[in-house]
């Protein structure tokens, strides 16, 4: 069984303040490869148990163009802002972290980064081992749900504009994959899929093997409650894989909120301070709901 670890987490050096936080570039062990990221703590005393803690999954970003404290910054501050640690790993192979960016969905690669950080930050003095939630976008939602339904240790997930289908209807974005010749490469960076249904079989042929590697076919085994948000308007990522996910948990009984927004698009930006607030408040509630205690 694969283990994460984690690391202790080193304060490489401190960065422009935020307004009632302080942000740090960071570093903690991954496989051996050292993982860069983005970590803001809250200003003032901890609580005796320490800060709740929100992993933040950012979406695809070409990496050799993606850089620590670009992209996302609206986002990790309003986290920030709320009173949680905040960690954003520059996934391996990304800026200056050691290894190479294999992508997300052909390998485990950077969700074995994002739970080692989950364990580095159960080690980190100043954060709360026991509250622990997590936030993706993109790409990231599917980082998040994979890692929910292997670590105990996420109470909570939130997932925006998610990557969160199965195998057989993920990739195809709306097309039959099943039906698309061996011969061709309708999707341009992506030989692997045809590599893996030579390999395997089409979906149709080998139900079993899609299946055991779709996080969705594990949704019993979730950690926590998990809350989507998806724009109607997105052209990257279909509505329909948001919401074929909410009609999953359900059927599985487990615990899920879905917010749709109408005609925005895949970063929900005419919505983002609504969708932010209902994420905040989730997370309050599922990760954070000692504050009022400590």
């Amino acid at each position: 069984m694969q283990e994460y670890p984690g690391s202790d987490i080193v304060i490489e050096r401190e960065l422009d303040p935020g307004v009632n936080y302080h942000r740090y570039y960071a570093s903690y062990l991954s496989e051996g490869l050292k993982i860069y990221a983005l970590l803001t703590i809250p200003d003032g005393e901890p609580p005796a148990s320490g800060w709740p803690v929100i992993v933040f999954n950012h979406g695809y970003i070409q990496p050799d163009y993606y850089r620590t404290t670009q992209r996302y910054i609206a986002y990790v501050n309003r986290l920030a802002q709320s009173g949680y640690i905040v960690l954003r790993s520059d996934y391996r192979g990304h800026d200056q972290s050691e290894g190479e960016a294999r992508g997300a969905y052909s390998n485990p690669d950077y969700v074995t980064d994002v739970l080692n950080a989950v364990a580095s930050l159960k080690r980190f003095p100043e954060a709360d081992p026991d509250r622990i939630g997590m936030w993706g976008h993109s790409m990231g939602g599917y980082i998040t749900l994979r890692a929910m339904v292997i670590s105990p240790d996420i109470k909570a997930g939130v997932i925006w504009a998610g990557v969160v289908g199965a195998y057989p209807d993920l990739f195809a974005r709306g097309l039959d994959f099943s039906s698309i010749a061996l011969t061709n490469t309708p999707f341009p960076g992506r030989r692997w899929q045809i590599s893996w249904l030579e390999q395997f079989g089409t979906f149709d042929e080998n139900p079993e093997f899609w299946n055991s590697i779709s996080a969705n076919a594990y949704l019993a085994d979730l950690s926590g409650p998990i809350q989507l948000h998806h724009g109607t308007g997105d052209t990257h990522v279909p509505l329909s894989t948001s919401q074929t996910l909410n009609d999953q948990m359900i059927e599985a009984g487990m615990p899920v909120e879905f917010y749709t927004y109408d005609g925005d698009n895949h970063d929900i930006s005419g919505f983002f301070t609504q969708a932010m607030n209902l994420s905040i408040e989730f997370f309050d509630l599922h990760v954070n709901q000692q504050t009022t205690t400590d």
